[in-house]
């Protein structure tokens, strides 16, 4: 079974003008093949329409204008499960992954939105966003910013929603890709994702590669570490926060969920899974995100 992956690497588009998120609140669409496609998004309609299945579908009124996006992942005779997803790009068909996106120069802070969504059984659907530039010294795709956000809980009626970006380097994107997934790595039938209003959201200077939230600060000691490396956060409150790491591409590799109080914290991270080479610890709080770089030897 072919399945969408969360590693956004194999990205051909090239572009060098800013752009907003095509079609962001979904109010243009286009009949093709006997279904409706959201005019600057990719999905899988094209594979399973000749089992008369649509995992992508136009929503009526939407929150905002006339309509929304809904993505349900469902069974698909001789295929399995297919997710319900979308890329503002193209999806390249043979291997399932995003293949492009669409021209953009900014470096926003959060993608915001509406929302409902409910996964079923143990899916997970995510929102992600990656930022890439062209580097014509090297001959391939530089991430700028990648985030893969994990979508919490549930959301039975419309709810707005920031998701925070992550920044690995200070350059300037020349493109943008978004990918809205009702599942994640293995979809269960009938899990869903309702999406509108799609925008994104204030900006991060160039030159910095994290975002200062104003209310906590973290540092990690050591810094190269080996097994086990010590994040020195300060809060100033308690609150339950979010510690990930991910490699330089971006790719989630492991997280957690400690509880903080207001003032000093000591947050140990095993790294004795981790191969040698340069990751991101992103921390997530109720007041913003914050990224350091760490790295393992």
């Amino acid at each position: 079974m072919k399945k969408i992956s969360t590693l956004l690497t194999a990205i051909l588009f090239s572009g060098i003008l800013a752009a907003q998120i095509p079609n962001a609140g979904f109010e243009t669409w286009t009949t093709t093949g006997g279904y409706d496609v959201p005019t600057g998004w990719d999905q899988l309609n094209s594979m399973t329409s000749s089992m008369s299945t649509y995992t992508c579908m136009k929503g009526t009124p939407g929150t905002v204008g006339s309509s929304y996006i809904k993505l349900v992942s469902k069974t698909v005779t001789g295929m399995g499960v297919m997710p319900g997803v979308a890329v503002s790009g193209i999806i390249d068909m043979a291997t399932i992954k995003p293949k492009s996106g669409f021209a953009s120069i900014v470096r926003p802070v959060s993608l915001t939105g509406s929302w409902q969504y409910m996964a079923y059984g143990s899916d997970q659907g995510h929102v992600a966003v990656l930022l890439s530039k062209w580097n014509t010294a090297m001959n391939m795709r530089d991430t700028i910013s990648y985030t893969d956000y994990a979508l919490p809980g549930m959301a039975m009626s419309w709810a707005t929603f920031t998701i925070p970006l992550t920044y690995l380097t200070g350059a300037v994107p020349d493109s943008a890709i978004i990918v809205l997934s009702a599942s994640g790595t293995t979809p269960v039938n009938s899990s869903y994702l309702y999406v509108d209003n799609l925008a994104f959201s204030g900006t991060v200077p160039t030159g910095f590669s994290s975002i200062v939230n104003g209310g906590s600060s973290f540092s990690i000691f050591p810094n190269p570490a080996k097994n086990v490396a010590i994040i020195n956060y300060t809060s100033k409150s308690s609150q339950n926060i979010k510690v990930s790491v991910n490699d330089i591409s971006g790719k989630l590799i492991q997280t957690m969920q400690p509880s903080v109080i207001s003032g000093k914290n000591q947050i140990q991270v095993d790294l004795n899974s981790l191969s040698k080479g340069v990751y991101i610890i992103r921390i997530d709080s109720e007041v913003g995100t914050d990224t350091q770089k760490l790295v393992v030897e």
